[in-house]
């Protein structure tokens, strides 16, 4: 009697557990009555086979940004911050005539505001501060401290006008350096073109400069020296150095550029300390801009090539025009304007020089 129970029992699931007696078009209605002891003794792989039944994994959306649209997001940033800058910094050292003490605290306010995100949570990989590194970046902050002071200066003593015709020529020598220096081809055809155009914009704006002061050309001239050696050597270090995140670039070439502009202010702290709340609230105005304008340009530049880079600085600087226009009367004439907008039309038609098959060995930083 027990055994008779035994095989009643026993006989459904000896049913249920032999797929293969039963017709295929049954499978499904078999699937549901399987339990989780048929599935340890091997009833799962039978019904199911691994090859055919299991179910495919779905693949989850790719939400990262695609590689154009981080390069648009970083350049209309970018545009955007350095044609308003340059503004504020012409305001700001008319409400305050302290060009070095604006460039410090445009500086080191940026650092002081990436490394305070960074430990409330709102930055999530920042490079912390390493002998190599320094030794890598300070290079750079040296240039890029000589380039935003000598561009200060140049505002102070000179127009906005009579600054962009030394910005306006800058890619011609930027884009032979692109190929000497950076591993890339000579402009097409098309793109000398272009730049000849920007330069003969640039050229014909000139000759309606409505101030034509000799101590701003001066301060012109060295600002374009330097700015050339800036946007080579800057894009190299992109290229080369390997950093956590751009921010790490924000903090290292700001803190380190902050250092020598404390030492360059002892003849301005008696107008420092005469300042109005205006001016200062001014130059707080400047270093929220300058933060933005330094997260955008590193990021930009490590998209594009040096040269595609200034002309987008060149591009932008209609913007500044136009503010420059409205807010002071030392601007040029309706002709000098109508040069700009041809140079900037010009800049449309310039195509990025692609990266040679072999290029130079650069040494390279790594963490």
């Amino acid at each position: 009697a027990l055994l008779a129970r035994l095989r009643l029992t026993r006989a459904p699931t000896y049913a249920r557990s032999a797929p293969i007696a039963h017709p295929r078009r049954k499978l499904a209605l078999l699937a549901p009555r399987l339990t989780p002891s048929n599935a340890r003794l091997g009833v799962w792989p039978t019904l199911f086979p691994t090859s055919t039944t299991r179910p495919e994994r779905t693949a989850l959306p790719d939400t990262t940004m695609s590689s154009t649209t981080k390069t648009i997001w970083a350049v209309s940033g970018y545009m955007l911050c350095s044609a308003t800058l340059l503004i504020g910094n012409k305001y700001a050292v008319t409400k305050l005539e302290a060009p070095s003490f604006i460039l410090w605290a445009q500086l080191f306010g940026t650092a002081v505001a990436v490394k305070a995100a960074h430990l409330l949570g709102l930055i999530s990989h920042l490079d912390a501060i390493e002998p190599t590194k320094v030794r890598v970046f300070m290079p750079v902050a040296l240039i890029f401290c000589a380039t935003i002071f000598t561009n200060i200066k140049s505002l102070e003593h000179a127009n906005v006008e009579t600054f962009m015709i030394f910005r306006f020529s800058t890619p011609l020598c930027v884009s032979v350096c692109d190929y000497l220096f950076l591993g890339r081809h000579l402009p097409s055809s098309r793109s000398w073109l272009s730049l000849l155009a920007l330069l003969v914009g640039a050229v014909g704006y000139g000759t309606t400069d409505s101030a034509f002061v000799v101590k701003g050309y001066l301060f012109c001239g060295l600002w374009y020296f330097i700015f050339c050696c800036d946007q080579v050597y800057l894009k190299h270090v992109t290229s080369t150095v390997k950093m956590e995140s751009n921010w790490g670039r924000v903090l290292y070439s700001n803190l380190l550029a902050s250092i020598p502009l404390f030492f360059m202010m002892g003849s301005e702290v008696e107008t420092i300390r005469n300042a109005t709340p205006e001016a200062l609230m001014v130059v707080m105005v400047t270093v929220v801009l300058g933060t933005a304008m330094s997260y955008y340009a590193w990021l930009a530049r490590s998209l594009v090539s040096a040269t595609l880079f200034t002309i987008l600085g060149n591009v932008c600087k209609v913007v500044s025009i136009g503010i420059n226009v409205s807010l002071w009367d030392k601007h040029a004439s309706p002709f000098g304007i109508a040069c700009l907008l041809f140079s900037l039309g010009a800049a449309y038609f310039y195509k990025q020089a692609p990266l040679r098959e072999k290029q130079s060995e650069l040494p390279t930083v790594n963490k």
